[in-house]
């Protein structure tokens, strides 16, 4: 469960460090430019202790699938930006993305133990 608790601490990483990139306003600001880089220096180093027991191709599809999807919310909610039609099933094919990569990763690891339990 750490592990996952290490991506969840990622993507907070990363959700912050995309806020203060944008009110960095392209690195002219200060604090908020140091708090670009320090959360995603954090981001980054979670990311990489989770990369100990989870597969990379599930955690980066979780970290940028959840990371992209919380992006677009946080956009609308605090920056008050406009969502159409279609960046609405982007994200619903996101979703959709994150969830049958988990899924065929559980499915390769019990064909997995079926296998090494068949040989023996």
């Amino acid at each position: 469960m750490k592990p996952y608790l290490f991506l969840l601490v990622a993507i907070i990483g990363e959700l912050l460090g995309t806020s203060m990139l944008k009110l960095s306003n392209g690195f002219t600001k200060l604090y908020p430019s140091i708090a670009t880089v320090l959360c995603f220096g954090l981001a980054f180093y979670m990311l990489s202790l989770s990369l100990q027991k989870i597969p990379l191709g599930i955690a980066y599809a979780i970290w940028s699938g959840v990371g992209t999807m919380a992006t677009v919310i946080i956009g609308i909610l605090i920056w008050k930006e406009k969502v159409g039609l279609i960046t609405v099933f982007g994200i619903a094919f996101i979703i959709a993305g994150v969830v049958l990569v988990n899924l065929g990763s559980s499915t390769m690891e019990k064909e997995a133990v079926q296998n090494v339990s068949s040989t023996q």
